[in-house]
Order: structure tokens, then sequence, then C-alpha cells
């Protein structure tokens, strides 16, 4: 069993390698080739050493000197060239493939839903795109070309030796499986001590980001000698096994240099018989002398090779699984010929969209949940309406927006956008349409003006300022010492809290989308700012569908719907006016938010 199962892996490995390799076909064929001569002119090189002493040497004569000379040269000319090609080709193969694994991977990436990122860390993700693919780049290139290199430098050696002396080739034949098979047995236990050694840095280098960036709650939690003790205990670990890697790798290359000494001495004592016999000349002796020196070093490189090869599974594997997940959300084979994909959209295609969201008797569960989160709700929230969502955290308040913007798939029932099912229209449309201000503003690494035409790539600089002004943001940039090319660091790191919120709300501005979402978009901020855009909000919104999933329920008694959300569910629904006479679930949110508001300023 363990054996069907270890060849069914090793046949997987050999096809999805050769899948990554063949729109480079000719490349590796040129340059294996081409490793392939070199490694043979390698093993040539020794006999010329063994006619120059058998002939020159032994003979006292210069004769054929001159075809010697120009033979070795063009020898060495053709290793040179060789060399160049195929290390060059080996270069350009390892970065084209790097770029094609990680193209096509980041690609994907765009199309997953977002419960795939519910369910993967961006660490995983961003290993399998960027460790998992330079792993595999480096194996189709380098260590292809290492084996081919050393197995066809091993094989010419010993078809030499058979040919040069076959007794003597027979006694050294006999060391070299003895190497092979101490290489395999050291290599084996390599790999196992250096997979934990490697997973060990992971965890290390876990816990060292996460201090790091969390050093003020470290501070703040006086908890210095605890990270501390578990950042030691991490390095001792990796440390332990370190030094275990050390004496294997010792233990390895000492017992390789006893078989190297032990070869060297039989070809000395039974080749310098022969010699002395008058059944072998010098050159012949020294040939073999070469070749026993050389020939441990290929089988060493092969076997771990090989190893590396056996080893490079688990990075193809885990490539494959992010390129074989399907994403959750999709558009049809029909839509997708009308429509087109996000990356090349027929935008002449394209409706124009009014605004009015229906829910039409929708059922929902998470793809990783169990419970339904909506059962049977019908909800109709028409053009230039404002749908309030409010509820404690964590009760589920996303969860229709997220319906709304196609994110994830109804279990049953359909969501319509004037009067049609949104799974009829491609999720580039709707997205093209929909404004989304998140609670957790973010940022792309750039400039203040870049983030802004993500909105609206041909917007002008006056177009710019006038969505910042909309929001009381146009103050803020223009405080900053380069105003509108003010960089805002990784995130918006540069930036507050509540200077992102307001920028991201401006961008949301200059995007004039149909249907507006914001999500708690104004928590970050303070009173006062928060003052200032509520007059924003309301012209934003007026005449536009929104959606306003709220943190403060002052700021929405004045929403045609509010949907209150209780354990992921839907407690209720109406106007602020009929929720405060029902006396029930809103009720006792909005009297106890304002008694605490009442608390703190009494």
């Amino acid at each position: 069993m363990n054996s069907r199962h270890s060849n069914k892996g090793r046949n997987g490995l050999l096809r999805s390698m050769a899948r990554i390799g063949r729109p480079y076909i000719k490349e590796m064929i040129v340059m294996i080739t081409a490793g392939f001569i070199c490694s043979a002119c390698d093993s040539v090189f020794p006999l010329f050493n063994r006619y120059a002493l058998d002939h020159f040497i032994a003979l006292k004569t210069l004769d054929t000197l001159a075809v010697f000379i120009v033979l070795y040269a063009v020898l060495l000319l053709i290793q040179i060239v060789g060399n160049f090609i195929s290390a060059s080709l080996c270069g350009k193969l390892e970065v084209s493939v790097n770029r094609d694994l990680r193209d096509a991977s980041f690609r994907h990436i765009q199309e997953l839903s977002l419960s795939y990122f519910n369910r993967n860390s961006v660490g995983a993700v961003h290993s399998r795109v960027m460790s998992d693919t330079s792993k595999i780049g480096e194996t189709v290139s380098w260590k292809l070309m290492d084996v081919v290199w050393n197995g066809a430098y091993l094989l010419s050696m010993l078809v030499s030796m058979a040919v040069i002396s076959p007794r003597l080739f027979a006694a050294v034949f006999a060391l070299m499986i003895a190497a092979a098979l101490l290489s395999a047995f050291f290599q084996r236990r390599l790999i196992k001590v250096n997979r934990i050694i490697r997973q060990q840095n992971s965890v290390i280098t876990g816990d060292f980001n996460q201090t790091i960036t969390g050093i003020k709650a470290v501070k703040s939690l006086a908890i210095e000698e605890k990270t501390e003790k578990d950042f030691f205990s991490d390095t001792a670990k990796m440390q332990k096994y370190s030094v275990r890697s050390g004496h294997i790798s010792a233990l390895f290359s000492s017992t390789v240099s006893l078989v190297s000494a032990a070869a060297l001495s039989v070809i000395l004592w039974r080749g310098g018989l022969m010699t002395i016999e008058g059944a072998m000349m010098i050159g012949t002796l020294s040939v073999f002398l070469s070749y026993a020196l050389g020939m441990i070093e290929p089988i060493q490189n092969i076997v771990r090779t090989i190893s590396e090869f056996v080893a490079i599974q688990a990075n193809l594997e885990r490539y494959n699984d992010l390129m074989n997940t399907a994403p959750d959300v999709y558009d049809s084979p029909e839509v997708t010929e009308k429509y087109e994909d996000g990356f090349a959209p027929k935008r002449e295609n394209w409706e124009e969209m009014h605004g009015d969201v229906a829910f039409d008797h929708v059922t929902f569960t998470y793809p990783d949940g169990d419970s339904e989160v909506l059962t049977d709700f019908s909800l109709n929230v028409p053009k230039g309406s404002m749908a309030a969502i409010v509820g404690e955290t964590g009760a589920g308040k996303s969860t229709l927006v997220n319906l709304v913007c196609r994110f994830y798939e109804p279990s049953a029932g359909r969501v319509l956008i004037d009067g049609r099912d949104i799974r009829e229209r491609s999720v580039m449309w709707l997205h093209s349409h929909i404004g989304y201000v998140l609670q957790t503003p973010h940022l792309f690494s750039g400039t203040i003006r870049e983030n802004m035409l993500y909105a609206k790539p041909d917007a002008s600089d006056d177009e710019i300022r006038d969505a910042l002004r909309a929001v009381s943001a146009l103050d803020i940039v223009n405080g900053l010492d380069s105003g509108l090319d003010s960089k805002v660091g990784e995130g918006g790191s540069s930036l507050s809290t509540g200077q992102k919120q307001l920028i991201s709300f401006a961008r949301a501005v200059l995007a004039d989308p149909d249907i507006l979402i914001l999500d708690e978009a104004t928590s970050s901020v303070d009173t006062i700012t928060e003052k200032k855009i509520q007059a924003a909000i309301s012209t934003l919104t007026k005449n536009r569908t929104s959606f306003v999933i709220a943190h403060r329920l002052s700021t929405i008694t004045s929403a045609d719907i509010i949907i209150a959300v209780l354990d992921g569910k839907i407690a209720e629904t109406g106007t602020h006016s009929e929720l405060m006479q029902k006396k029930g679930y809103y009720y006792s949110l909005y009297t106890r938010q304002h008694e605490d508001i009442d608390r703190v300023l009494g």
C-alpha cells in the first residue's frame, strides 16, 4: 500500500513538473544537452592527462603535441560555451517559471471568494505565492540541471573506467555503491531534521513579527517576561535540531571521506601492483585516481538532489491546492460570454444600474458555518432608500451587505437588483456600481492621489479635492507636507485611523456609486469630525441606495428601514419610530446606548 502511494506521489510529481516546464521545452532540451556535453568534457580531461603521462613523459617524445594542444583547447572552449549556455538557460528558466506561477496564482487569488481568505491566513497564502513558487522554479531549473550534470559526469567516468580497466573498475564500483547507500541513509535523516528546523524557523519568525507589531500591547500588559520565555524556548528548540543536523552532516562527511580514502587505497594497491606487473601504465593509474577523487561528490549531489525533488512534492501540493480551489462565487458561462471576467470586461455590454435592491425569500448559511443566518428572508430597498443594519458586535451585521455585494451566494432564494437576479450579470459589473467604506480602512501603499484614483482613474485633481472636501478631509490633506502627493505608507501607516477613514470615504464619494455601503464608517473618527461628515453622508445618500452598518444608533434614526440583527439572525425590521414603539430588541439597544452616553456625560 505504501509503495503504491509512493509511486502515485512520484508520478504526480513528475506530471506536475512536466506541466510546469512544458512552455519551455525547447530551452530545457538545449539546457540539458549543453549540461550533458559539459559534464562529458569534464570526464574527458583526465584522459588527456593519461595520454600526456603515457606518451610525452613515459616515451620522452613531443610528437603530436600540437594536435594535443589544439584538441585540449577545443575541448576547453566547448566546455566554456556549454557552461555559459546551460547556466544562462537555467537562470532564465528559473525566473520565467517563477513569474508564470506567481502571475497565475495572483490572478487566481483575486478570483477566489471571501470564504477562502476566512479559512486561510495571509501568511499561508503569501507562502504559496512566493516561497513555494520560488522552490518549484529552482527545482525545474537548477536542481534538474544538477541531476543531469552529475549523472552524465558519473556515467562518463564509469564508462571510461570500465573500458580502461575492467578489473580495477570492479573493485572501485563496489565502493561507489557503498557511498551511494551511505549518502541515501544520511540524506533521509538530514531531510527529516532540516524540515523540523524550517518549521521552527517559521515559528520564530512568527513570534518575532507578532511581538514587534504588537509591542504596545506587550508593554501595556507587562508581558515582556512571558514573550521572552516563549521566544527563548523556540530558539532553544531550533538550536537543538540545528546541532543535531550539524552532527549528522559531520558524520556523513567523515563516513564519505572514509569511503573515498578506501577507494583511493584500493586503486593505489591494485593499480600499483598492475603497474609493476606491466599490466597498466602510470597514466592509466593517474586517470583512476582522478576519477576516484571526483566520483564521490557527484554521488552525494545526485542523492541530495533526488531527495530535494521528493521534498518539493510538498511545495507542489500546496501550490496545486491553491490553484485547484474553486471560488464559491463565480459567473455562469452564459454571463461570462456576455460580460467576460474582471480582467477583460466587455464594458460595452454593461447595463446601467438604478439601485432597487430586493431580497426574495433568501436563506443563507456561511460556507464554513452550520446554522442558517437568514431564513426565508424578504426585503425591498427601493432606489434612493437608506437601509440601516444594527446589532451588537459579532451579531452578523455584515451578512446582508455581503450578499448585496455578492461576496457570498444565497443558499436559497435570490438577491435582485433592478428586478433581476444579480447572478444574471457579472460580478465585475456589480462591484463597479458599489461603493464600500470599510470599518477598518485600507489604503494602498503610494500617495493620497494614487489611492483616490483607484475609485476613478481619470479623475482630475479638482475632482479629487471636491471629494475630499465633501467629507472634511481636504484641510487634513492640505496640511500634509506634500498634499495629494503625500505618501500614506504601507496600509496607510503614516496616517491616523481617522484620517485613513476620511480618505477612504472620500474615495467612495469620488467613485459616485449607485449603491453605497458604509460599514460603521464613522466609528473611527472623533465626535467633531463625525458631525462634519454627517452632512456629507446625507448629501451622498440622497437619491442613492445605501446600506449603513451602524454602531452609533443616533446616526441612523432617519433611515428608511432599520434591520436589527441578533445572534446572526434578523430580529426586527422597520423605521426608527416603528421599532421604538415595539419596545423590542432595537428599543433596548437604543435606550441602553443613550443611557451609557448620559452616564459618561453626567
